[in-house]
């Protein structure tokens, strides 16, 4: 059985670091899921102050 890929878990790290500016033993010290969870909510934050859908497919941006 393989683990999540090291690059991924700190390329999450180094993102929620660069917007939150967490402690790196923090975020490392998080499950997969919470950090991913962080990750989609930096994300979300980002497309709402940039004023971009949430689907970047929805061109008409219903929501």
């Amino acid at each position: 059985m393989s683990g999540y890929p090291i690059d991924k878990i700190y390329e999450e790290a180094a993102f929620i670091a660069y917007y939150f500016h967490w402690p790196h033993d923090e975020i490392m010290s998080m499950e997969h899921k919470e950090r991913r969870r962080w990750c989609e909510e930096i994300s979300a934050i980002n497309r709402k102050q940039n004023d971009e859908p949430e689907n970047v497919f929805d061109v008409f941006k219903r929501r």
